[in-house]
Order: structure tokens, then C-alpha cells, then sequence
């Protein structure tokens, strides 16, 4: 029986999550939505779609889509409602988790990677993150849970953008990058997205693309101006000196959430590398929020896929390098105030002489 995929919705506050999730259960995609919501709140999707019996944990909906409150713990929802599909008691296709505006998507996405029933009935596609243009310059300088959101997420969309003046669009969009260029940003009005921009993104599949905004490799003049207060991450280029200021600059937008990119035309000693990733993971592990690379390895001709959330990490042999192709070693860490002078002096001690 083939793994049944699992998309997670975030989003601060108002970000437009319950809009979005109406428009995916309302779709005519002929698919079966079971939608797990992370608490029932008051601007809850159960108004005018649930078909509700408040006693009961699922609830079957009009549509034929299934919604869960979590009133126990993740995993425990996930192996019931696996259990009723198999005995035929539930029929869906695939699963939406709505967090509530405060999570931390984090521990969401690990739920699908530490418990072997879960890993082996379900797959984790994507974390898709919604961000309201008009209040979320306020909301990422002043709650870190929304600068989670943006760190974790797969694809990024604005709403509202409407609202506000395309130059606040543009300079949200260039913020959002800088804490997470693995994330395509699209905006979007009142939830009217296309489905397959949200399902089947194939965010968390171990595979050769790694996707990182191609603008953030450049050196910080080539793509914007400085009159910018962006505390800047960029490639191996950046001159910030470890990036610690001191108290006569004005950066207004000092993200704790922050990303870049190491590269390496070496390639890498599998042993040296496993022993200091394994042990940054367990230093930093709570600080990273998602880490991704394509890697040259010694001993073998094909490509090395990585990607951690947290403290879980796993890796697998991609595709053979093409003949005349350059093999470079690219990785992305996206995390809370990363040492990025300590990971990059580790990982060029883990490179072949």
C-alpha cells in the first residue's frame, strides 16, 4: 500500500490558513482530504463545512473530507485514523494539518520521522507557510514563533498583499528570503491558489534538486541596495564579521532566523563529515530548523542527498554526477542564531586534503 502523503499548514494569526484549507476541501480534485486541525479555535473551518458531532474526535464532512481535533497527542490521531482507513471505517487520500497560529511546526514535522508506524504509513510532503503582508513585519520582529514559520516552510505564500504597496511587498519578499531562499514565495488572494501549489510539493523527499533562491548566491550589490537594514546572509561572500553587531548599527530586521549556504568543490570524507554533523546536531539540534544539501562524497560517483529538521537527520545516495557536470557541494542551514563561523570551520576539516 503506497504511503499516504501529509501536507502541513502554517501561519501566524489572520495569515489566512482556514481560507486556504476551505478552498483545498471545497476543490473539485476528486481526492479525499483528511484535515487534522492542531486545536479547534474560534475561527474554525467547522462553521459552515463540518457536518460536527462535538463528542466525537473525527468528523466526517460534507464533502466526504474527514476532520480531527487533536485532542490527544499527534501520533495517537495519525495510527487512529491509519487504522480506520485500513479497516475501511475511514476513506481519504491524504492528510492537511492546520497548526494553530502559535506552533512551532517542528515537533509536527518530526511526529513523521520518529515513530515507525507513522514513517512507514505516511509520507511528509511539505510544510506550506502563510504569511499576511500586512501584519507580518510586525509579527516576525516581535514573535519568534512566526520566524519559525518561515524557517521550516517548503513554500511560502503572502496573503493580503492587496493591502499594502508593492514596494512592502517587495521588501517583505526580500526579507523572507534571507531567513529561508529554499522557499519559493508567491502571493496570493483570498486562498484562490492552485492545488498542485500546495499538495505533492515534495518538500521533504530526499532528492537531487535543492532549491535555494538563486539571487542569494549573489554578492549582497548585485540584486538590491544597501538601504536596506537586513542583517544579510549571504554565500561564502558575506563580510559581516560573525555577524554580531554592535550597538552602533541600526538593523532593524535582526531575524534570529537566519540561513546560508556553504559550498565546497572539495568533496567530503563520509566519517569526518557523519562525526561532526552528528555532533552539531546534538549541540545546535534545537536551533536548526531545516538543513538541505547535495554533496560530493569521496568513494562513490554518485551525488549524496542530505536533509535534517532539528535533531533528526538522514541522507541517501542520489543520482550519479553527469559527465562534464561540477561537483560542488551545496548546502543550506536555516536556523536561530546558527554559529556559522563554527559550521563552516567544521565542515572544511571534514573536506578530503
Amino acid at each position: 500500500m503506497s504511503l499516504i502523503p501529509a501536507t502541513i499548514l502554517t501561519g501566524f494569526l489572520g495569515s489566512g490558513k482556514t481560507t486556504l484549507l476551505k478552498r483545498l476541501l471545497s476543490e473539485a480534485h476528486g481526492q479525499k482530504i483528511a484535515v487534522i486541525e492542531n486545536e479547534f479555535g474560534e475561527e474554525n473551518i467547522d462553521t459552515d463545512i463540518l457536518v460536527t458531532e462535538s463528542k466525537e474526535q473525527i468528523v466526517q464532512m460534507s464533502n466526504g473530507c474527514i476532520c480531527c481535533t487533536i485532542r490527544e497527542d499527534l501520533r495517537e490521531t495519525l495510527q487512529l485514523l491509519a487504522a480506520k482507513r485500513r479497516k475501511g471505517l475511514l476513506d481519504f487520500d491524504r492528510i492537511v494539518i492546520e497548526t494553530t497560529g502559535l506552533a512551532d511546526p517542528g515537533p509536527v514535522a518530526q511526529t513523521f520521522f520518529m515513530d515507525e508506524e507513522i514513517a512507514e504509513t505516511y509520507l511528509l510532503d511539505s510544510i506550506v507557510t502563510l504569511v499576511d503582508a500586512v501584519h507580518a513585519p510586525q509579527q516576525l520582529d516581535q514573535r519568534q514563533e512566526a520566524r519559525r514559520q518561515v524557517g521550516f516552510a517548503d513554500q511560502i505564500f503572502l496573503s493580503k498583499t492587496d493591502l499594502v504597496s508593492a514596494q512592502d511587498v517587495a521588501d517583505l519578499t526580500h526579507r523572507l528570503k534571507h531567513m529561508n531562499p529554499r522557499a519559493p514565495i508567491k502571493a496570493v488572494h483570498f486562498g484562490e491558489v492552485p492545488i498542485n501549489e500546495v499538495l505533492d510539493l515534495r518538500g521533504f523527499n530526499l532528492n537531487a534538486k535543492l532549491d535555494i533562491d538563486p539571487d542569494f548566491l549573489k554578492p549582497d550589490d548585485d540584486h538590491h541596495d544597501h538601504d536596506h537594514d537586513h542583517d544579510h546572509e549571504h554565500g561564502e561572500h558575506c563580510s559581516h564579521p560573525s555577524h554580531q553587531h554592535s550597538g552602533g548599527h541600526d538593523h532593524r530586521h535582526d531575524d534570529d532566523v537566519k540561513s546560508f549556504v556553504y559550498r565546497s568543490a572539495r568533496p567530503f570524507e563520509p566519517a569526518k563529515l557523519e562525526d561532526f554533523l552528528g555532533a552539531i546536531v546534538n549541540i545546535y539540534g534545537p536551533r536548526m530548523l531545516r538543513y538541505k544539501g547535495v554533496l560530493s562524497m569521496t568513494g562513490t560517483d554518485r551525488k549524496v542527498i542530505f536533509q535534517g529538521v532539528h535533531q533528526l537527520m538522514g541522507s541517501d545516495l542520489g543520482p550519479a554526477w553527469a559527465e562534464g557536470e561540477v561537483r560542488e557541494s551545496r548546502m543550506v542551514f536555516i536556523g536561530i542564531e546558527l554559529p556559522r563561523d563554527i559550521l563552516e570551520q567544521g565542515l572544511e576539516q571534514c573536506l578530503a586534503p
